[in-house]
């Protein structure tokens, strides 16, 4: 690569370049479960190409920006499966909810906002992406086979359905066991694209051998806790006061990398895509700069071995200031 990987593709503090950036490594999910599991491992994470059907991730899409369609988020004229922003409009009327976005996971926005912010609220709990989309069979039994966690295997019940509005913040640099501290650090996180995601479209990064400075993050971090006198449970909880309030590592991603001698990998998204990711793996996303204005929709999917300790605050549906 060289130069500049694509226009506008930038974080929080600056572009994402050839120096400090590149390409997340593709899998295709009929590869042998051996291979699949070996890149997991080495890469902590496993970027699956079309796990989910097309049609199926795009009707979700649709469903949701149909019940957002009233608050006037979309361009006039357009079909709510495209998801794209009025650009006469300014994206602070339209927040993001999730880790992040507010200190203590509270309500982002104010009285203008409280329609949308509700909606988006609202479609959490909706048939179409509770039941059918997070319990999509393609995806389960998948898990279920590559993790061996058979029968045991369960899908936690709090998920994060995130918009992210063209120009808006991005999600700032964390790992996942930040937030799923009463459990064994198991799960697997499955981000899902609802819908295509151009490279400078706000997508999920992941910091390049991110799960190893995860891991020493929290083994360090720990041992202070001890070493001060804490008990085990008080120590497991003190990594959390070491964050940022919103549980975040840092909202500069690129100094950030800088600083660990790393590179972000990047990558554009289809409708079906998944990535699979490891609890200490480090990751943040983009600014979305698309230039046709669409609104990047994700979701966050976590699983757990059933047999094992897990954090069971996850087995509420998501609510805001749910002290997760």
């Amino acid at each position: 690569m060289v130069g500049v990987i694509a226009d506008n593709l930038a974080v929080n503090d600056g572009p994402l370049t050839s120096e400090n950036a590149a390409f997340l490594r593709p899998s295709e999910p009929n590869l042998p479960i051996e291979e699949l599991r070996k890149r997991y491992e080495k890469d902590g994470y496993l970027f699956l190409k079309q796990v989910l059907p097309r049609a199926d991730v795009l009707e979700a899409r649709n469903q949701y920006f149909s019940s957002l369609q009233s608050t006037g988020v979309l361009k006039p004229d357009t079909a709510p499966v495209e998801g794209i922003f009025d650009p006469t409009k300014s994206h602070l009327e339209y927040p993001g909810i999730g880790a992040g976005h507010v200190d203590g996971n509270g309500r982002p926005g104010g009285d203008k906002a409280a329609r949308f912010v509700d909606l988006a609220l609202d479609a959490h709990y909706k048939e179409w992406y509770a039941e059918k989309l997070c319990n999509h069979p393609a995806l389960f039994e998948f898990i279920a086979k590559f993790s061996g966690w058979g029968k045991n295997t369960l899908s936690l019940r709090r998920r994060l359905l995130r918009n992210n509005i063209p120009g808006s913040k991005p999600i700032g640099v964390h790992y996942d066991q930040i937030f799923l501290r009463y459990g064994d650090p198991t799960s697997v996180t499955a981000w899902v694209p609802l819908g295509d995601i151009k490279l400078n479209g706000g997508g999920l990064i992941y910091l390049e051998d991110g799960d190893s400075i995860g891991i020493e993050m929290e083994q360090a971090f720990f041992t202070k806790a001890k070493q001060a006198g804490l008990s085990d449970e008080e120590a497991r909880s003190a990594f959390n006061s070491n964050m940022m309030a919103t549980g975040l590592l840092s909202e500069t991603p690129a100094q950030f990398a800088l600083e660990h001698g790393r590179k972000w990998l990047v990558s554009a998204f289809e409708a079906g895509d998944v990535v699979l990711h490891n609890p200490h793996m480090i990751h943040a996303s983009t600014i979305n700069n698309d230039p046709d204005n669409v609104i990047r929709l994700a979701t966050d999917l976590r699983f757990c071995d059933s047999s094992k300790p897990y954090d069971k605050r996850w087995m509420n549906h998501y609510t805001f200031n749910d002290g997760v």
